[in-house]
């Protein structure tokens, strides 16, 4: 019998964890060995305590980083969080959180986290302001966390961080809170089974989404959907097509952000960031083609992120032009690998959950 792959946590859940002991640490006196970390679906996840070192009037907490049986280049290393007290009337407590030494700052747009900012991705933040309230009780004032990882600057170094715009350090990552350890291999057999299931409960329409947040907004915005139509593709486009028609499905919706979508357009098979980047020169000659004023091309050509290239489109008309395109392309580029047994729609997402185009 396979031995079951061991699951891991994620930075964000190690830098909740350092954080609540912080808490409870000046609150109590108490240094607790493990605590159990609010996990952004819900439930909850125990996490072993390192060590604690009194600082400044308040507290370093350390946490290290435990990927399971899926590491990446975090795992092993140490995530902490300085946290000091300051009591006053605010209740519940006002969290001030930021990043130190290792934790990088994003210094170009087009990043779910504002240029200057730490890089604490949205999900992770809420999860570090959920377990410190968690942990602080009745207290009253402000809780300063900052969360810091002391080899960050070099571990980043084997990111796509630099590239992104994003200094100084990795960024504070976890949509779940677990990490999962997933090959190629087991994630295709995922999606193999889930289409399976969907076809067995009389469904002909398959809706595939990059992720779980991609999923969510999607649910959001058409609460109609049986949740057995939705499945978590990520990054395997052709595959999943080529799936969907061995199946059966005559139609596929792709619910994805726009740099999916570019990429989709370009008609990559497989699209992860690391392996298989936006071409900006070709997503440049597609603005061109919807309208964009020539003068502004460069602006595209040397965006960080597609997102950034669609915000410099703000406004004109050749925005609309530019997604409907390449929609076209991408749904263009769906069908072929389905063998023109599927129709394909779109539904494109910014980072808040807004629909860009359909």
């Amino acid at each position: 019998m396979t031995k079951p792959l061991r699951t891991g946590r994620t930075t964000g859940s190690c830098a909740s964890a350092a954080a609540m002991a912080g808490v409870r640490f000046l609150l109590t006196g108490e240094r607790p060995e493990t605590v159990d970390v609010p996990l952004p679906p819900g439930g909850v996840l125990a996490v072993p305590i390192e060590r604690f070192e009194l600082e400044d009037g308040g507290v370093r907490v350390t946490v290290v980083k435990d990927g399971g049986d899926d590491p990446d280049v975090t795992h092993g290393h140490d995530i902490q969080a300085v946290v000091r007290l300051e009591p006053g009337e605010a209740a519940p407590p006002i969290v001030v959180l930021d990043g130190g030494r290792g934790v990088g700052r994003v210094t170009l747009p087009g990043l779910p986290v504002a240029v200057g900012e730490p890089a604490i991705n949205p999900e992770p933040r809420r999860q570090i302001e959920m377990a410190v309230r968690l942990a602080a009780g009745g207290f009253a004032g402000r809780i300063l966390v900052t969360v810091e990882v002391p080899e960050g600057e070099t571990i980043a170094r084997a990111t796509m961080n630099p590239r992104l715009g994003i200094v100084g350090g990795i960024s504070i990552l976890g949509t779940q809170g677990i990490v999962k350890p997933y090959s190629h291999d087991s994630w295709k057999a995922t999606i193999e089974e889930g289409l399976s299931v969907a076809r067995a409960l009389g469904l002909d329409r398959a809706v595939f989404t990059t992720g779980r947040r991609s999923e969510r907004f999607y649910l959001d915005n058409f609460p109609e959907t049986p949740e057995t139509a939705l499945i978590q593709a990520a990054d395997f486009f052709a595959f999943s097509m080529r799936a969907a028609a061995r199946h059966g499905f005559s139609e596929v919706v792709w619910a994805v952000f726009f740099g999916k979508l570019v990429k989709q357009a370009q008609g990559l098979e497989y699209t992860h960031a690391r392996t298989h980047p936006v071409d900006f020169n070709l997503l440049a000659k597609r603005c061109l083609e919807a309208g964009m004023d020539p003068a502004r091309v460069p602006e595209v050509r040397g965006a960080n992120t597609a997102v950034q290239a669609l915000g410099s489109l703000e406004g004109d008309p050749a925005r609309d032009n530019l997604l409907k395109l390449l929609i076209r392309e991408a749904a263009g580029h769906a069908e072929w690998y389905a063998g023109r047994h599927c129709t394909v729609s779109y539904t494109v997402f910014d980072f808040d959950g807004r629909a860009l185009g359909d």
